[in-house]
């Protein structure tokens, strides 16, 4: 078990803030049903979905900027689960970027990879694995998001989802799988030990010049395309 409960340069456990946030919490008091669902929620609701300077940063960080997107999601979710001594692992892939239309728009979206890094949590409890991707979208943007399209009967591409049943997503855990973007899968990289094995191995299909398009303008205009969507569906 030691390898799913290491502590790594991105899965920062040690980290001050990391710690105050689980005394604050009293993570460690809890049954491990109780902790991992709590855990679970806080990283799904009160981190924001949102879209990070990168892949590979820090859990610190992640808190610190208070949103993230799949793959930044994952690295706090396994952070906060290891550093309460829940077990867990990276499931690495690559997503279409249809699902990304809407919060990503016009000549930015046309320019960006067909093909987006893609990660969620899989973390053992009871002696099985559960898939955690459903802690992706928060739930105040993904309720907004089925109040705007509550026509929707079949499948929803777009805005961050891409699922079968967007009016009841399986969000919630509760000993389950949890998805909200799988049915944009299409590359399967296998599991991995850490993020840090992953994206050693794996990055986003980036040069130096895109990658600093995208920290510097793009993630900024997704962010704010996913506020506005915030706003206009109030």
């Amino acid at each position: 078990m030691e390898k799913y409960l290491a502590e790594t340069e991105i899965l920062d456990i040690s980290n001050t803030a990391i710690q105050n946030l689980i005394k604050c919490k009293k993570w460690k008091s809890m049954d491990t049903l109780t902790r991992v669902k709590s855990i679970y929620n806080f990283v799904k609701d009160e981190i924001k979905f949102g879209y990070n300077n990168s892949d590979n940063i820090p859990a610190s960080q992640i808190l610190k900027d208070g949103y993230g997107q799949c793959n930044t999601k994952a690295i706090l979710l396994m952070t906060l689960l290891r550093a309460t001594g829940i077990p867990n692992r990276i499931h690495g892939f690559t997503i279409d970027k249809a699902l990304q239309k809407g919060a990503l728009t016009g000549i930015w979206y046309k320019l960006s990879p067909q093909n987006i890094l893609h990660s969620w949590v899989e973390v053992l409890v009871n002696d099985q694995w559960y898939f955690l991707e459903g802690v992706i979208l928060d739930n105040s943007y993904l309720t907004k998001l089925q109040e705007k399209n509550k026509d929707c009967k079949t499948s929803f591409c777009g805005y961050g989802v891409f699922t079968d049943n967007l009016a009841n997503p399986t969000i919630e855990w509760n000993l389950n799988n949890t998805f909200i973007q799988d049915k944009g899968i299409n590359q399967d990289f296998g599991v991995f030990n850490t993020p840090d094995e992953f994206y050693a191995k794996h990055q986003q299909k980036l040069n130096a010049f895109e990658r600093f398009i995208y920290q510097n303008v793009v993630r900024h205009l997704m962010n704010a395309n996913v506020q506005r969507i915030r706003n206009e569906l109030k």
